[in-house]
């Protein structure tokens, strides 16, 4: 039976890239890549995706890289991705089809990057995936997260930028509404051609809220300490020897 994981993002997949791509590479680069030049033993992308962190993280380091992403549909376009990369890169790179709390490797990475991740992870995902992480970096080993949103927000929607291909036009719709302690976004995806409406699909996603005390305690319990981080947008945390 297909798990509530792998179906994850099955409508999301084919409209990520087209949408997001642009934007999201540019946003790694500014926050992971002058970590990732740094990386010697290996380099960790949680919740892969389609691949764009990965492709970062590839380009800006010769350690290997290991991309963990669950989702069936999100993992297609990753090793689509892989394969138009030249050999010796793709050759770097190890495809784990596991949720990030699920990960196990010993001591095989100095850097773990999470974007764009840790918001849709439960409260007990997330203190595990803190967990799995501190067995895979090496002692000194950097951990970078988006952080969760700190509270609730109150119900709001907003627009992706459309983008045009060929003849049609690509445009998502978001709303956000508070549910039951949760934050639920509802993404609507159009796809126009000369002004009609050919296309309309729809997915929705559940991110959980947590403060910074929250993930603190939970980052110092999974052995890290908390450090200034090279990028305004992201949290940092070293494993402590």
């Amino acid at each position: 039976m297909e798990s509530a994981v792998t179906a994850a993002y099955d409508v999301s997949a084919e409209f990520y890239d087209v949408l997001q791509e642009r934007r999201d590479h540019a946003r790694a680069r500014d926050r992971f890549g002058a970590a990732a030049r740094r990386a010697r033993t290996g380099v960790i992308d949680v919740g892969a995706g389609t691949g764009i962190v990965a492709d970062v993280l590839v380009r800006a380091t010769t350690a290997p890289v290991h991309a963990i992403e669950p989702a069936d549909a999100m993992r297609a376009f990753l090793l689509d991705r892989l394969a138009g990369m030249a050999p010796r890169d793709r050759a770097r790179v190890t495809v784990h089809p596991c949720p990030a709390q699920d990960f196990r490797l010993h001591r095989s990475a100095d850097l773990a990057v999470a974007a764009n991740v840790v918001q849709c992870l439960s409260p007990e995902d997330r203190r595990a995936t803190w967990r799995a992480l501190a067995e895979a970096l090496v002692p000194g080993g950097l951990l970078l997260f988006d952080p969760p949103p700190e509270s609730l927000e109150r119900p709001g929607q907003w627009r992706l930028p459309p983008v045009h291909a060929g003849e049609d036009v690509y445009s998502a719709h978001v709303t956000s509404t508070p549910e039951d302690g949760v934050q639920r976004l509802h993404y609507t995806y159009r796809v126009h051609r000369a002004g009609t409406l050919v296309r309309e699909e729809h997915e929705a996603f559940t991110v959980w809220p947590a403060s910074r005390a929250t993930v603190t305690a939970e980052l110092e319990d999974a052995g890290f300490t908390p450090v200034r981080p090279p990028h305004r947008d992201v949290r940092a945390a070293v494993l402590r020897a």
